[in-house]
């Protein structure tokens, strides 16, 4: 059997044909069963993100073809039009590509975290859907147990990479501690919602969004247990920010010097965080000179984040190479495994062809033969049962040239040394006749 990866990924796909490869939350039990019960498939999961949709699968010869048929019928596409932008790996190459996944190296933000976690949530929809045999089992606490040693000695993940994560991280610098902190969030876009989202999960609980409608404003702050307000309460709001974060596509300021120096003075000079991520910006760049404020712009920003990129490549070289070695180690334990099972299955044939020879001898004593000639005719079916599969083997490969299994066939049927080799006669030695 074959293990194997297939998919679609970011860099291979369109938006909008990652959106119609998609599994939803309802539509994963329904896959998982109808991709397992295919003829083809021993064992299935599915992983399906907004960047990706990947299914590994343990399958025969054939299973790359099977389950790219079976994923267009699925989502109703045209098989042609996934095979443009599909890709698949197999066996070593599927696990080490599954173990770059979760360490976040096929991210579209190298070593974003949240992968880890989707892999995960997988796994144990694959688990309860019955999907998971020993193979792809063993392979998924492997690669876990791979992506920890990763987090662990490289700081893959240590370093932020995105505009909404750096401004977050900045942010901390400058406060001990956040869940004592107010934000005040201007806009209400992707960026935005980013921002809210990492401040939360910083420990922001007072959160404020101001946007140009309030709807829009409550969409990025209800879930998240905060406010919202339009663009004209912000004077009053700014009062109580001790964060502000910036993100609109005004073509003139929101916040000018005027009104950030009232905020000021009735907060009596505490210290305010401001970050401008808008082009133009949204913050007058005067703001910056009052004593009290911590102005930092989109440029800011940027190198912070160049230099967490370059700091987080050397972590992701580090990481390959621990994930090669998580390969072989993977593979010398899956060869460990495949040797025992094959053990035990000749084991197995043996001990049939002993039982079958032995039950025979019996019937044969008991109808009284001789036991001299019953015992002779069971070692004579014995070796010639034992011996018929590896002879016709040897005479295939002798007759297609297959010099690797006939090197390799002494070593696995000749012993060293003869298991009853006879004691040797002892050699009567004759008297010297030679003259002294």
């Amino acid at each position: 059997m074959t293990l194997l990866a297939l998919g679609i990924n970011h860099r291979t796909a369109s938006v909008a044909v990652r959106e119609q490869v998609a599994f939803t939350p309802t539509q994963l039990e329904s896959a998982l069963a109808e991709l397992r019960s295919l003829p083809q498939i021993n064992e299935a999961a599915v992983l399906s993100t907004c960047n990706r949709t990947e299914l590994y699968c343990v399958t025969d010869a054939a299973g790359e073809q099977v389950v790219l048929d079976w994923l267009g019928r699925f989502h109703n596409l045209r098989v042609e039009d996934l095979s443009r932008c599909a890709y698949h790996y197999l066996d070593n190459d599927a696990a080490r590509h599954l173990m770059r996944v979760a360490v976040g190296l096929d991210s579209m933000v190298l070593g974003e975290p949240q992968i880890l976690g989707q892999l995960k949530d997988a796994y144990q929809q694959a688990r309860q859907a019955k999907g998971l045999g020993g193979e792809l089992e063993r392979l998924f606490q492997h690669t876990f147990a791979v992506a920890k040693q990763v987090r662990t000695e490289t700081g893959i993940g240590k370093n932020p990479v995105s505009v909404a994560y750096a401004a977050v991280s900045m942010a901390s610098r400058i406060f001990d501690d956040f869940s004592r902190a107010r934000a005040l969030l201007i806009g209400a876009g992707e960026t935005i919602e980013l921002v809210a989202r990492h401040l939360h999960e910083a420990g922001v609980r007072q959160l404020t969004v101001a946007n140009r409608t309030r709807e829009r404003a409550e969409q990025v702050s209800s879930p998240l247990g905060g406010n919202a307000i339009t663009l004209s309460e912000i004077p009053d709001a700014l009062e109580y920010a001790d964060i502000v974060i910036s993100s609109t596509a005004s073509p003139l300021p929101i916040l000018g010097k005027g009104m950030v120096e009232r905020a000021l003075k009735k907060r009596r000079h505490r210290p305010v965080f401001m970050v401008d991520i808008a082009v133009p910006r949204d913050i007058e760049p005067q703001v910056g000179e009052l004593a009290d404020v911590f102005l930092y712009t989109v440029d800011d920003l940027e190198e912070v984040i160049q230099e967490n990129r370059r700091h987080r490549q050397v972590a992701a070289d580090q990481a390959e190479s621990l994930i090669e070695h998580g390969v072989g180690n993977w593979l010398h334990e899956r060869r460990i495994r495949k040797g025992g099972e094959l053990i035990r299955d000749y084991r197995r044939h043996g001990e049939a062809i002993r039982d079958h020879s032995r039950e025979q001898a019996l019937e044969r004593l008991a109808r009284g033969e001789d036991p001299a000639k019953v015992i002779e005719r069971m070692a004579h079916q014995l070796a010639n049962r034992l011996m018929h599969h590896p002879t016709l083997a040897l005479r295939e490969a002798a007759s297609q040239e297959n010099h690797e299994l006939l090197n390799a066939m002494p070593q696995l049927l000749l012993p060293a040394k003869p298991a009853f080799e006879q004691p040797a006669r002892p050699v009567k030695r004759q008297k010297d006749d030679t003259p002294a």
